[in-house]
């Protein structure tokens, strides 16, 4: 390491200096405009399919090339950071973010839109992993759990409030303005990383193996495409999933041989021997598995089963990231005196405390039901994220961590499709068996019926009276499926509580 460098990361180091707070910044404005993206472009697709006149089939693949790019782009991050060095990635990549969000704004047709899509979604991928080991490089050990904090605010909340947002841009300028907002917060995090992150020693000369990251890059495509089309398709009753599904399980055996074969590869598997690194990303495919998937399911429950209106949907989603931003900080000031395996149990019992709570709804929840049980969950994952993202990087060495932040947050990424795509897949074929057995209980000569007022506006001999009462079976049925959700991740968190006891203590290693 030059000399020069190792001053300027004593200087880093020291508690209170500026150029801390401005190195925070500067990460975080291009942490947050990334995970922002991931949802802020939802609600607009409907106006966006309008524009380019275009079926709502077609625009989705806006999301889905952004997700795919992104998901392909993020394992190179430590190769690239390595090669090129992680401050000149970082500029470049926000540079190329902003700039493909100015063109996906500008936009005239969907391809040109797909297309920059494609580049948002390629230069956005290496953000989060290297603002992740910006943070920990910038801040001293006993200071980890801190920036741990800030970091995760802003990869969490942001899919939460970019709802909110979206919504509020498209309804009230363009969905335009979606993309055009990332201009402004793009500069400044450029600038600001530009003048105050020092670069990282590189190595131009390291081989890059393009057979292993054709391989990966082929499974996660094909993978996160069959997660994202499969409920639209029908999963393997359509052609096209089962071929993707064939596809990307080949190329993920032969990544796979090829990772503990060859003598330099792609993703090198000693870093999974790394007991507490492997812990913290199963736990960050579980936390994305289970907060994501959950949040999925609310605006669906409270808009088109509930009729809640659109604006209140947004705002109770919001509660969620607030329970753990208040969280989050004040648990990074505890990481050093209360031990992590504490810290990670009590948020899988308090967040599955919270799905328990959940699985109470019923067709008479009000908005303060939702309230409640989003703050609960939010302090409950804001207790585990904290704690297992510092855990995570506690034992690795510093020169690995680009690499690890990389796979970290492509295993997330991945639990959390998984989720969104297996609970909406529950919900849709449990509201059909629910449908199947309370309409199998239900006859003309139901005595309940025949009660007034029932029978003046559920009388099956009648069309409307049949209609209606079809229509509320399926209600019912629906918030059952709901139900049997939330309660599916109480169990899949209370589950995963015993890997908690093989986290081993920290050590000194950078």
């Amino acid at each position: 390491m030059p000399r020069n460098q190792s001053t300027v990361e004593d200087h880093l180091l020291r508690p209170g200096s500026p150029v801390i707070w401005l190195v925070t910044l500067g990460t975080m404005l291009a942490t947050l405009m990334q995970s922002l993206d991931t949802t802020i472009a939802n609600v607009s697709l409907p106006y966006m399919a309008g524009t380019f006149a275009v079926s709502y089939d077609q625009v989705t693949w806006v999301l889905t090339t952004y997700i795919v790019a992104a998901a392909i782009m993020t394992p190179p991050t430590g190769w690239l950071a390595a090669t090129f060095g992680r401050r000149r990635l970082f500029i470049l990549s926000v540079l190329g973010f902003t700039a493909a969000s100015a063109l996906c704004g500008l936009s005239q047709s969907l391809a040109t839109a797909l297309l920059s899509r494609l580049i948002q979604g390629i230069s956005g991928a290496a953000l989060v992993p290297l603002s992740q080991a910006t943070l920990l490089d910038t801040y001293p050990r006993e200071r980890h759990g801190q920036a741990m904090a800030i970091w995760g605010m802003g990869v969490v909340v942001g899919p939460i409030l970019g709802p909110i947002l979206g919504g509020w841009l498209t309804q009230n300028w363009s969905w335009r303005w979606v993309y055009f907002i990332n201009l402004p917060v793009g500069l400044v995090a450029a600038t600001v990383i530009a003048a105050n992150v020092r670069e990282t020693s590189h190595n131009r000369g390291s081989r890059f193996d393009f057979f292993g990251f054709g391989t990966i890059s082929l499974a996660i495509a094909c993978f996160q495409i069959v997660l994202d089309r499969g409920q639209l398709l029908d999963w393997f009753a359509s052609p096209e999933i089962v071929a993707l599904s064939v596809l990307g399980g080949i190329s993920l055996y032969i990544f796979l041989i090829h990772a503990f074969t060859a003598q330099d590869p792609f993703i090198r598997p000693d870093l999974f021997r790394n007991a507490n690194f492997t812990i913290g990303v199963t736990f960050a495919f579980l936390i994305g598995l289970v907060l994501y998937g959950t949040m999925a399911l609310f605006p669906p429950l409270l808009q088109n089963l509930l009729d809640f209106p659109v604006v209140t949907v947004g705002m109770l989603l919001a509660p969620r990231g607030v329970g753990m931003m208040i969280t989050m900080m004040g648990v990074g000031r505890l990481t050093n005196r209360l031990s992590p395996k504490l810290l990670i149990a009590s948020g899988l019992l308090v967040s599955s405390y919270a799905m328990w709570g959940m699985a109470g709804f019923s067709m008479q929840i009000g908005p303060w039901n939702v309230f409640v049980w989003g703050v609960i969950q939010g302090i409950g994952f804001g207790l585990i994220w904290v704690s297992i993202t510092t855990t995570a990087f506690a034992t690795l060495p510093a020169q690995r961590r680009t690499e690890a932040a990389g796979i970290y947050s492509l295993l997330r990424n991945i639990g959390s499709s998984v989720g969104i795509a297996a609970l909406t897949t529950l919900v849709t074929r449990y509201t059909q068996i629910n449908h199947a057995d309370l309409g199998a209980n239900i006859t003309p000569f139901d005595r309940i019926l025949q009660q007034p007022p029932y029978v003046r506006f559920y009388n099956p001999s009648t069309l409307s009276g049949a209609a209606l009462l079809n229509t509320d079976i399926t209600r019912h049925a629906s918030m059952i499926s709901y139900i049997d959700a939330f309660r599916l991740m109480m169990i899949l968190s209370l589950t995963s509580l015993p890997l908690v006891l093989f986290i081993r203590r920290r050590r000194e290693n950078r």
